[in-house]
């Protein structure tokens, strides 16, 4: 596995723009609210050592993971967002709903952000069980949050640059 050999959190080796300019919506959902509020932690604190400035950064719960499409089209459907990072957790269990919800989400975020031409940044964890959920959250790996803030960062700068 990929995630072994790298920590999450580790940018040493790319260039990040300023956060600055962007407007960003979190979207953030409560099911494994451990675990979400870890991710959560992890991108609001990487977006403000970035630049973001607090009121240009809006944070929105939704009960589970599956509803992170509903509530990023709705944040894009009524404006001013640059970016919306979507923070869950999803654990396998002993039936196939894991692969059904973790299906769903990543084609539904990936539809938003083709519908309303903004990075929607998945940082949702597909884990096997919740040690690997926790060493992703902060743990040993980092946190998928800090990578879901830069992620948005620079997409949004790439639209902008884009942009003209």
């Amino acid at each position: 596995m990929a995630t072994q050999l790298k920590n999450l959190s580790d940018f040493s080796a790319i260039t990040i723009p300023s956060a600055a300019p962007y407007s960003f919506g979190i979207v953030v959902a409560e099911w494994n609210t451990e675990i979400t509020g870890a991710l959560y932690e992890g991108a609001h604190k990487s977006l403000l050592a970035h630049g973001a400035l607090a009121y240009n950064i809006h944070t929105y719960a939704v009960p589970g993971s599956f509803e992170l499409t509903s509530g990023a089209d709705l944040l894009l459907k009524n404006g001013g967002f640059d970016a919306i990072i979507c923070l869950g957790c999803v654990i396998q269990g002993e039936t196939r709903h894991f692969d059904f919800i973790c299906d769903a989400v990543a084609n539904g975020l990936s539809n938003v952000a083709i519908k309303y031409s903004k990075p929607v940044i998945f940082g949702v964890l597909t884990t096997d069980n919740q040690q690997q959920a926790v060493d992703r959250a902060g743990g040993k790996h980092g946190n998928k949050g800090d990578e879901a803030a830069i992620t948005a960062i620079k997409m949004a700068d790439l639209a902008k640059t884009l942009k003209g």
